[in-house]
């Protein structure tokens, strides 16, 4: 950087630029004066060069440099184009080939850590579960830091690394980064914004991060307002949408008019229309329909649907309640659930449920509201077509594109995590079958109710599902195996598990599927201040990583059980009958689901079809529109599926077949 040169000063002053001293602005050595004009400069300013046009939306071409503008101690990169800031810029870097127009004001005002360290009060408004949001916060570590607070010392090391980041990140001085766009925006104060953002029309931003960087771009729209906030990369939030003391993750979407208040939201949300309060948003957690209000809960993969609402209080002491729905749980329009309630994994919630239900032992169930009262149908939902479509629709719904992904996220329908819960929903059929007898018409469980035939049939459905899932774990170690195995004694290595690691107790860490006893090593460790936030995450990496070994470890635990010894001293038939179980249990539930499927096409779902024909006409423009049951994708796949697994029974058998 070099001082303006008296010619360009007095060239810089015959177009209208002014400066309270213009030895204080310094310029790149190639500065051309000619692209500055109506700006004026206070306090110490850097101009980079300006040869470079800029293309606005619309074809319209304009050249970089500064034009009508007040800058206070700014530091402008090159080919950046500012033009028409009606207040002023102050105490901001500006990243090169950065588009500022129309802006009201952007300034960085003392000293600020841009949202880090800001206290969200998620999950209980009246506190005791205050998260300190930062750029680098994961879905799992919020998880440990809200719902591990009987481990204080432990909490308290956390909350000091994380304070220790977020004082590193305190400056008095802001960063716009490279390739932005701020066009139309009112208020900036007191934020950092990264590569390639783009604000457009945006209201008001008051302390806070936006991480946008060029493989995952920032996006903010019109009427957009956020306070105390940390926006991570790829994010797109549009159209009024209201944030407040809130962490927004990766891919995360938020458009008409959503209003986001004291929660943290993780990788791949989306809210639209309605109204989140003090929730923990785990991935996945969607909601796009009006009167839809979260307030004070956790969960994850969630649909909520039209007018899903819960309460956090009961006109006592205030709204101090709070509930959780497992991953994969799902609300009907017009659900309400009074907290605090537990929704287990992968449950459907309709009608009206006031009676504070745990149904996290009864995974993939129906909570039914019946005269007041909930039923309980217990792995229902094993057996539904949308479960299916859920798990198949999650990782091909992944909005993420930046390279370097915060959350840790296994997308498995079946893992040790919900088949240990069906292992345990079984047990807990059997015990109430036996206690209450076999001919009991309705049976009662933690505030639910449960029909025998609702009884009977949760226990073949999660009979089936744990079959599945136990020959599926065994297949895939002999199918990657294969070419090690030659005689028993070789199978039964190969089915002896590399780790003890996985025995015991899974835990889903918001997405984070892992064995509780390597969560529980890693929370000793954070007691014992051993850890780095950074190690941390690599140690939740290392946990993602390394499921398949660990749920292997599982699985076979599982199966010795069953067969009552060790892996060591497994026989073939013992092998196949492993086999023979899964391939029925597959076959068995791809064909309910296949049932399932067909009733989108029934006479009842083509009603309002053909409005003004005959019959015909009627179901000619149902296939017009939804096709035929035989060549919809999702039936072909799940044919293709039978058939496919089929295959692959008869591949294993025929390995088996060889061994002596």
């Amino acid at each position: 950087m070099r001082q303006l040169t008296q010619q360009e000063i007095a060239q810089l002053e015959s177009q209208n630029c002014s400066a309270h001293n213009w030895s204080d602005v310094q310029v790149a050595d190639a500065f051309c004066a000619d692209y500055v004009k109506d700006t004026r400069f206070s306090g110490h300013c850097t101009l980079g060069v300006f040869d470079q046009d800029f293309e606005l939306p619309g074809g319209l071409q304009v050249h970089s440099g500064i034009y009508h503008a007040t800058l206070h101690n700014v530091e402008v990169g090159d080919n950046c184009h500012l033009y028409n800031i009606h207040n002023y810029i102050a105490n901001y870097t500006i990243g090169k080939e950065t588009c500022i127009e129309n802006v009201n004001s952007i300034l960085v005002d003392g000293t600020t850590t841009f949202g880090n360290g800001v206290r969200v009060p998620v999950m209980n408004e009246g506190g005791g579960r205050e998260i300190p949001i930062f750029n680098e916060l994961t879905a799992s570590l919020a998880y440990v830091l809200t719902l591990y607070r009987h481990r204080p010392k432990m909490i308290a090391n956390l909350e000091k690394r994380i304070d220790d980041y977020a004082a590193q990140q305190a400056a008095d001085h802001g960063t716009i980064g490279e390739q932005v766009h701020i066009l139309n925006c009112g208020s900036i104060k007191n934020v950092r914004i990264g590569d390639s953002a783009q604000l457009v029309g945006v209201s008001r931003l008051k302390n806070g991060s936006i991480n946008s960087n060029h493989y995952a771009p920032v996006k903010l729209g019109s009427g957009v307002k956020c306070t105390d906030f940390i926006i991570c990369s790829g994010v797109e939030i549009n159209d009024s949408t209201l944030v407040d003391k809130c962490f927004v993750g990766q891919g995360c979407i938020f458009d008409k008019h959503y209003s986001a208040g004291e929660s943290l939201f993780f990788s791949n949300c989306q809210g639209m229309h309605g109204e989140a309060c003090a929730i923990f948003a785990g991935p996945y957690t969607v909601t796009h329909h009006k009167s839809t209000l979260l307030i004070a809960g956790m969960f994850s993969f969630l649909n909520a649907g039209s007018g899903s609402n819960q309460s956090n209080h009961m006109y006592k002491l205030g709204p101090i309640h709070q509930g959780v729905a497992e991953r994969g749980a799902k609300t009907t329009s017009d659900s309400y659930l009074l907290w605090p309630s537990r929704i287990g994994a992968f449950s459907l919630v309709m009608g009206r449920h006031t009676h504070h239900a745990d149904t996290s032992d009864l995974p993939f169930s129906y909570l039914i509201e019946n005269n007041s009262e909930s039923f309980l149908v217990p792995g229902a939902n094993l057996r539904t077509v949308g479960t299916i479509r859920d798990a198949q629709k999650w990782p091909k719904r992944d909005n993420r594109k930046d390279p370097d992904l915060l959350d840790q996220i296994n997308f498995n329908l079946l893992s040790p995590y919900t088949v240990q819960k069906m292992w345990r929903g079984l047990e807990v059929l059997k015990e109430l079958q036996t206690l209450s007898g076999e001919n009991t018409e309705v049976y009662g469980y933690k505030n639910c109710k449960i029909r025998n035939t609702s009884l009977t049939h949760g226990m073949k459905l999660y009979t089936i599902g744990i079959q599945k899932f136990l020959g599926n774990s065994l297949i895939s170690r002999i199918e990657k195996n294969a070419d090690k195995i030659h005689s028993l004694d070789d199978l039964r290595k190969v089915l002896t598990p590399d780790t003890h690691i996985g025995q015991g107790e899974w835990v889903d860490l918001a997405g984070l599927i892992a064995p509780k006893s390597e969560v529980t090593e890693l929370l000793n460790e954070l007691e014992q201040d051993k850890l780095t936030l950074e190690q941390v995450r690599k140690r939740f990496i290392d946990m993602h990583q390394n499921y398949y070994t660990y749920e292997w470890t599982w699985a076979a635990g599982k199966i010795e059980k069953v067969i009552g010894h060790p892996m060591a001293n497994i026989t073939l038939n013992e092998v196949r009958r492993v086999v023979d179980d899964w391939q029925k249990a597959v076959v068995d539930l791809d064909n309910m689901v296949y049932d399932d499927a067909r009733k989108e096409f029934n006479l009842n779902s083509q009603t309002g079809f053909g409005v003004d024909g005959d019959a015909r006409q009627q179901r000619a423009d149902f296939e017009s529109v939804r096709g035929s049951f035989e060549s919809n994708t999702f039936v072909m796949a799940v044919l293709e599926h039978i058939r496919t697994k089929s295959a692959l029974g008869d591949k294993i058998r025929a390995i088996l077949d060889k061994l002596k």
